[in-house]
């Protein structure tokens, strides 16, 4: 089945389509769409994810066209410290 895996930066937004098997669930997604690899910064331990901007564990089974989210931390001054780079 196909899924989208999205994560978004500042700069660069990236939003994946990967085939995964039936009984996949969101952290396999994740693992399959190559952005771990493309962006390091990435720690499954810390961000949260969800689906369709619905929190969710990394187990949670997904289904055809899900579209799987990789959050930022949100800094409470972060409007100030991007206009300031």
């Amino acid at each position: 089945m196909i899924v989208g895996v999205a994560y978004a930066k500042p700069t660069v937004q990236v939003w994946r389509h990967v085939d995964v098997p039936e009984d996949a669930t969101a952290g396999e997604a994740i693992e399959r769409s190559g952005l771990l690899a493309q962006f390091p910064e990435i720690d499954l331990a810390v961000n949260k994810i969800g689906i369709f901007g619905a929190i969710c564990p990394l187990d949670k089974p997904l289904k055809e066209g899900d579209r799987v989210e990789i959050y930022r931390p949100i800094h409470p001054e972060a409007e100030l410290l991007e206009k300031k780079s």
